[in-house]
């Protein structure tokens, strides 16, 4: 099914700069598309730019040092966009995670196409081991209450420790705003894909005790 997918997704998707992060370019859908042909069991998430991995992105890329020499796992990274800024940016090792298969694959274009090195981990890494990984981080998640529970325990978990956990969002209805330090606020559009949409504000947030 990758390689179904991969095929796909060249033939049908646009590459193109990607909405607040010029310096990446990303498969993204578009009106044409034809996403509904693929019959997923998954909605395919990773065919857009979300603004809580867009608010990541553009942080990474304008403080650098933030990932600069350091791992960073990103959790649900559908498209890869945060994965990819932080390599950009120059982290030493980057791990982009997803549950769905064809997000991982979507990554792995992704990187191709920006000449940038990553790993992909495919598969549910809440419930294990905290990661081997210095920073972690959680794009546009919080927007179900049973995965911000789950996320928010991870988290607990990684802060003990002494890793350190960033997330990103435009306020979802079930953001732990109670455990957040605010970083950093960007306008963003609230889903990438249409040049028409209203811009949003979000911030990137470190998670504390």
């Amino acid at each position: 099914m990758t390689a179904d997918i991969s095929r796909f997704i060249r033939t049908n998707l646009h590459l193109q700069l990607a909405p607040l992060l010029p310096e990446l370019k990303l498969y993204l859908a578009h009106p044409g598309s034809g996403l509904s042909r693929l019959e997923l069991d998954e909605t395919p998430y990773w065919a857009y730019l979300w603004p809580g991995g867009a608010l990541l992105a553009r942080y990474f890329l304008d403080k650098p040092q933030t990932v600069h020499g350091k791992s960073v796992l990103d959790i649900g990274a559908g498209g890869g966009v945060v994965a990819l800024a932080a390599a950009k940016a120059g982290a030493r090792r980057v791990i982009a995670n997803d549950i769905d298969a064809n997000a991982v694959a979507a990554t792995a274009l992704n990187a191709q196409a920006n000449g940038l090195q990553m790993e992909t981990r495919c598969g549910d890494v809440l419930d294990g081991d905290v990661p081997d990984a210095d920073l972690i981080v959680i794009g546009d998640l919080f927007y179900h209450a049973d995965v911000s529970i789950r996320l928010k325990a991870f988290a607990s978990r990684c802060l003990v420790a002494g890793k350190t956990v960033l997330t990103g969002d435009i306020g979802r209805a079930h953001l732990p705003r109670e455990r957040l330090e605010l970083i950093v606020e960007y306008d963003v559009p609230d889903f990438g894909d249409r040049p028409d949409t209203a811009m949003r504000n979000g911030g990137v947030y470190r998670f504390t005790r």
